[in-house]
């Protein structure tokens, strides 16, 4: 599964980071990027809870196959 983070709505609050850590990280811009793509199996819950906690909705979740708008996948900087 991948994550994105859409930065027109995105506000840097970071849940989505003190949430898991291993896949949302706050940029030097103060938005939220995902460093694991696809992200481990093991974190569905914890992307799950993030995207559920996001006050602005700014996060989705995708299929490993999907085809994802390139404006979101600005926000993927894998490690």
């Amino acid at each position: 599964m991948r994550a994105t983070v859409d930065h027109d709505l995105c506000i840097g609050d970071a849940i989505c980071e003190s949430i898991c850590p291993q896949v949302f990280e706050l940029g030097d811009d103060g938005l939220s990027y995902v460093i694991a793509d696809p992200y481990p199996a093991d974190l569905q819950g914890e992307v799950e809870e993030a995207v559920e906690s996001c006050p602005t909705d700014a996060i989705a979740i995708h299929q490993d196959d999907a085809d994802i708008e390139d404006r979101l996948l600005k926000s993927i900087r894998s490690k």
